[in-house]
């Protein structure tokens, strides 16, 4: 039956793959052998029969489906066969693609994802990602019992911290997270409208709050200082800080009168901040993104919004994050694709090149290791996603 889907277009392929034939617990390949067996629970939702039995208690075979929670036993679960047909529909399309993707021309920068860590349960509806200067390691915050979740860099060894509850020291609703040149943890909670900072190990160093309407964006510059956004004052803010005294020196209002901010990003070449706006705060349509770039003494130097890329690119944009590569250029991610599209350098704005268009469901954060590597926070699938530039891309 594989000859049939010869026609296929390798993009649709890809599509499946990712969408169709892929377990989103462990992100493995749905197949026919026994333990990678596409199975159905009760409330609809698809995993693999390995995921049935490690989520399944040993005894009572009780398990809870990893997306919606709806209750069932193991012996409930049955094979999903509408994914076992299209297995066998596209089985040596899929076996070919691999190769066929290694074998075609790809545009430099164009990434392919090389692995993925995290996962329901490890992680629950993520919404902030940074990575430690110093060590590599990769921060989360998300809606889990402890808030802040840290990976080594290969994406094993989590510990966490940052209780779920009132006190002043607890996490409430992590918004973004980042993580200063000597190792500290800044948090933005909007619990309680307050910036938090954590040493590596937990403790609690310092509680900025009383200044802030809603603290959303949070990024670490150079100078070790701390950038935030305000999305319900419209005003960005930054923040000089004894880290290891937990005690704030000096704020600063960089910006005012900006729509809705959410993101901040800098660049540690030039200098420059990009802040991502959503001006439905002021009433326009609810999914319309802005993406401006400062220079770093503050003037406008850059700004594109969802109606100017959308006029550019062939399908709709809606900007969820925003960071900068090493070269300096603005990289954002579309929930609409999902993809994860270069803008170019903010002179330049905007110079679209799709970077990311595959194996992702919806991105939320970005950020960029020392070799380049990029990392996407996908909040649908609970995980953090790595691409690389394989060996063979860009010709």
């Amino acid at each position: 039956m594989g000859e049939e889907a010869a026609g296929v277009r390798p993009e649709l392929v890809r599509e499946a793959e990712v969408s169709l034939l892929e377990c989103k617990v462990c992100f493995e390949r749905f197949g026919h052998r026994q333990q990678r067996r596409p199975r159905n629970l009760p409330c609809g939702h698809v995993v693999c029969l390995a995921c049935v039995a490690a989520l399944a208690h040993p005894r009572t075979l009780a398990l809870e489906c990893p997306f919606c929670r709806l209750g069932c036993r193991a012996c409930d679960t049955s094979d999903c066969l509408p994914v076992l047909h299209l297995l066998e529909l596209l089985g040596s399309t899929l076996h070919a693609s691999p190769a066929a993707l290694s074998a075609a021309p790809c545009a430099p920068g164009v990434l392919t994802c090389h692995h993925a860590f995290g996962g329901w349960g490890t992680l629950v509806n993520p919404t902030g990602l940074a990575l430690c200067p110093k060590t590599g390691r990769v921060v989360v915050v998300h809606d889990g019992k402890r808030r802040v979740k840290i990976f080594d860099s290969g994406g094993g060894g989590a510990h966490q911290f940052g209780e779920k509850g009132d006190a002043a020291h607890d996490v409430k609703y992590p918004l973004d997270v980042a993580v200063t040149n000597d190792c500290h943890v800044v948090v933005t909670d909007a619990g309680d409208r307050s910036l938090k900072v954590f040493d590596f190990f937990g403790q609690i160093k310092l509680v900025v709050g009383k200044q802030f309407s809603l603290p959303w964006g949070v990024e670490i510059t150079p100078q070790n200082q701390v950038l935030v956004t305000d999305a319900e004052a419209g005003t960005l803010h930054l923040l000089e800080v004894d880290f290891p005294e937990g005690a704030l020196r000096r704020t600063e209002r960089l910006q005012a009168q900006l729509c809705g901010p959410r993101g901040v990003a800098v660049s540690w070449l030039t200098g420059a901040i990009a802040v991502l706006e959503h001006p439905w705060a002021l009433g326009t349509a609810g999914n319309s993104t802005r993406v401006k770039v400062f220079n770093s003494t503050m003037q406008l130097i850059g700004q594109v919004d969802s109606f100017g890329l959308n006029l550019l690119f062939p399908s709709k944009i809606t900007v969820s994050a925003v960071a900068f590569d090493h070269q300096g250029n603005v990289i954002v991610a579309d929930t609409s694709g999902p993809a994860i599209i270069c803008l170019g350098k903010p002179e330049e704005f905007p110079a679209l090149k799709p970077m990311v268009t595959h194996s992702l469901s919806r991105p939320v954060a970005l950020a960029f290791t020392k070799d380049n590597s990029l990392l996407v926070l996908d909040t649908a699938s609970h995980s953090i996603k790595v691409f690389k530039v394989m060996e063979g891309n860009g010709g």
